[in-house]
C-alpha cells in the first residue's frame, strides 16, 4: 500500500500541477487543429493517399497521436523542475523508491497524453464517419501511445539538470519522432535511411494502430505495432530508472580510493 499511495501522491501532484499550467495545455491542443485546419484543408487540394478519403482523414490517426505524444512528453518537464529546486531529493527519501516515483511520474504523464489526445479524438466524426467499435478502438490505442509518449518523455529528463537543457533537448526528440513517424505522410515513399528511422521510431507503431483501429490501410500489422509499443515502454522504463538516479546506485563510476 505505501507504493500505492506514493503513485497516487505523484499522479495527483502532477495532475493539479498540469491543471494549473492552462497555457501548455492549450497549446497542446491548437497545434493538432492548426494542422487539420489550416495545412490539411489546403492539402486536400493537392494531396492524395490510397485508401484515404481525404488528406484530413489520412493524417487524423496521426494527430490524435500527436496530441498525446507532445503532452505527455514535455509533462516529463516536471521531474527536471524538481531535480533542479531539491523536491526530487526529497521524493527519493521516502522507502518507495525509484520505480515507484517513477510509474507515479509516467501514470501522471499518461494521463495528460490521453486527455489531450481524447479531446482531438472526439472531433472524429466532424471529419469521417466512425463507428462506436472504431472509437473504442481508438481509445485503447491512443492510451497505449500516450503511455509510450510518456516513457520516453522520462527518458529525455532522467538525466538533464536544467529546465533550459531540457527545453533545447526536447524538441530536437520531438519533431523527428513526429515526421518520421507516417503521421503526415507514407513512410513507404521515403528514402531508405528514412524509411529504416521510421521502423525504428516507436511513434511510427503508435500511428499505425491508430490508423488500424479507425479503419485504414496500415504499413505494421496489429500484433507487431503492439509488441514494439509494449518493448518500448518496459525498455524505456528500465533504462531511465538507471540513468534517473541521482546517487548513481544503479551505473559504475570511477570513485576515489578511500585513505
Amino acid at each position: 500500500m505505501g507504493a500505492v499511495n506514493t503513485v497516487r501522491a505523484i499522479v495527483v501532484r502532477d495532475l493539479s500541477r498540469a491543471a494549473r499550467q492552462r497555457s501548455r495545455l492549450l497549446g497542446g491542443l491548437v497545434r493538432p487543429f492548426m494542422w487539420l485546419l489550416l495545412v490539411g484543408t489546403g492539402y486536400n487540394a493537392i494531396a492524395h493517399v490510397d485508401g484515404a478519403v481525404s488528406y484530413q482523414a489520412y493524417v487524423f490517426p496521426g494527430m490524435v497521436v500527436m496530441a498525446s505524444l507532445f503532452g505527455a512528453m514535455l509533462t516529463a518537464i516536471s521531474t527536471v523542475y524538481d531535480r533542479e529546486f531539491g523536491m526530487l531529493r526529497l521524493m527519493l527519501a521516502s522507502p518507495a523508491g525509484v520505480p515507484t516515483i517513477l510509474a507515479g511520474r509516467a501514470l501522471a504523464a499518461t494521463l495528460v497524453g490521453a486527455f489531450q489526445g481524447a479531446v482531438v479524438l472526439l472531433c472524429l466524426p466532424f471529419v469521417t464517419p466512425v463507428t462506436l467499435g472504431q472509437g473504442i478502438w481508438a481509445g485503447a490505442a491512443l492510451l497505449l501511445s500516450a503511455a509510450t509518449s510518456s516513457v520516453l518523455g522520462l527518458a529525455v529528463a532522467a538525466p538533464l539538470r536544467s529546465v533550459e537543457n531540457f527545453a533545447g533537448v526536447i524538441n530536437v526528440v520531438l519533431f523527428p519522432l513526429l515526421f518520421l513517424s507516417g503521421a503526415l505522410y507514407p513512410t513507404g515513399g521515403m528514402p531508405l535511411p528514412l524509411r529504416v528511422l521510421a521502423r525504428l521510431n516507436p511513434v511510427s507503431y503508435a500511428v499505425d494502430l491508430m490508423r488500424h483501429a479507425l479503419g485504414q490501410p496500415t504499413e505494421f500489422g496489429v500484433a507487431l505495432s503492439l509488441v514494439v509499443l509494449v518493448a518500448t515502454i518496459v525498455l524505456a522504463f528500465a533504462l531511465t530508472a538507471v540513468v534517473f538516479d541521482p546517487e548513481q546506485r544503479f551505473t559504475f563510476r570511477h570513485r576515489p580510493a578511500r585513505s
